[in-house]
This record gives structure tokens, sequence and C-alpha cells, in this order.
């Protein structure tokens, strides 16, 4: 599961990404201007940005730019209807990763979407294991000790970023920009109740300890491997 950011003044283009890449089992979520883009990605992190190029007021070009001079490190895919050798050449040289031109096959889009990932060493399998706990990201299933306990998408997206994540602490003000988007409701309290109720599952499970808290530095799964 990736978190994504569609930049696209088309609305209904946009929402049709969006539901596509859901059905893929990734979080998205879009903007139809290029400043609106800036001041998400000043505050909220996303894994990848879908990118048009052009947008009413700042372009796509000139948020591409403006995102990599600020260290911006989520990998940008332009989705843009100019096709001229140069047009792709500047979007390159701006910061890109991937340049795809329209009209195009959503097919291919989903392909460099994995593709990005791989790039970025996020695996893009859909079954996580540590330390014999399993996570089926598709059907939202946890395993412990063979027990198999159904989980909310919220509660998977929480897992699964602790999972790839392992050995890393996060706070809750980082688990609520890594994992919900910023037009939700989200807030460090919700985040905390998630946990709470994800703990619960693993309680059950006998592995109240799999997700540890670090006093003064949040949140953390610690693997032996």
């Amino acid at each position: 599961m990736a978190k994504i950011l569609v930049v696209e003044d088309d609305l209904s283009l946009a929402q049709d990404l969006c539901s596509s890449l859901k059905v893929l089992g990734h979080t998205s979520e879009s903007v139809n201007n290029g400043e609106d883009a800036l001041h998400l990605l000043k505050s909220f992190d996303f894994d990848i940005i879908i990118l048009d190029w052009d947008l009413p007021g700042i372009s796509g070009l000139k948020v591409c730019q403006e995102f990599r001079k600020k260290n911006g490190v989520a990998a940008i895919l332009f989705l843009t209807g100019h096709t001229h050798i140069d047009d792709k050449e500047s979007g390159f040289e701006s910061g890109a990763d991937d340049y795809l031109t329209k009209p195009f096959e959503f097919k291919e889009l989903s392909l460099r979407v994995n593709a990005l990932l791989k790039r970025r060493r996020l695996p893009v399998q859909q079954d996580l294991c540590i330390d014999g706990v399993r996570l089926n990201i598709q059907k939202r299933a946890l395993f412990i000790r063979e027990t198999e306990y159904y989980l909310t998408p919220k509660e998977t997206a929480l897992l699964e970023f602790l999972m790839r994540n392992a050995n890393q602490a996060f706070n809750a003000d980082a688990l609520l920009r890594a994992v919900w988007p910023s037009n939700s409701d989200g807030s460090v309290a919700s985040v905390r109740s998630w946990m709470r109720l994800l703990r619960q599952k693993f309680n059950a499970g006998g592995e109240p300890d799999f997700i540890t808290t670090l006093p003064g530095s949040g949140y953390m799964i610690k693997s032996n491997h």
C-alpha cells in the first residue's frame, strides 16, 4: 500500500485515478492546482506524486522544482499531455522520476507506480511477516500464532507502515502524516485510539509486546531478522 497524491485539474480524471488506485490497495487523494499541492506537501508525507503539467496558477513543473528544492523525497510521475521530447527532458531535469503522456492506459500507470515503489524499496508484495506474525494486506487479515484476525482499513495501513519500517520508532504525529489523508479528520488522539484497537488484537493473540511504546519516541515493531 502506498500513499499517493494526485495533482490533476481534470476533476473527473482525478476521481477515476483515485478510485482505480484504491482498488489496487493504495491510499490516495487529489488536489486540482499547484498551490494546494505545495501546501499539502509541506505538512504530509506521500510515497508518490502523480503530477499534471498544466495546472491553474503554479504549473506542475514548478511544483516539482519547488518540492525537490525543499528536499522532498516522494517519487514524482508526470502524467501530462506534453509529449515533446524537450518537455520530457525538462520534466526529468526538474526532478521527476517518470513521465507518462496522455492518453494513457491505467494498466501502464499501475505498472509504473509499482516500479517506482520498488525503486523506493517499498515492496509491493501482499504478505508481510515478522517473527511469526503475518499480515495479508489485500485481505486485511492478521495472523498471530495461526489465528486469523480481521483488520479495518486503518488498522491495516498502520500495521503495514510499522512492519515495513521495523526497528524504527514513530510518534503519533509522524503516523498521522504518513498514514492519514490530509483531508481526513484524523488527529493525534485518533492515532492513539486506532493503536489501542490494534493492540487489543495482539493481546488476544498472545503477542502483547509486538508493538512497543518507547517513551518520548513513539511506537515501534522490533524485528529479530
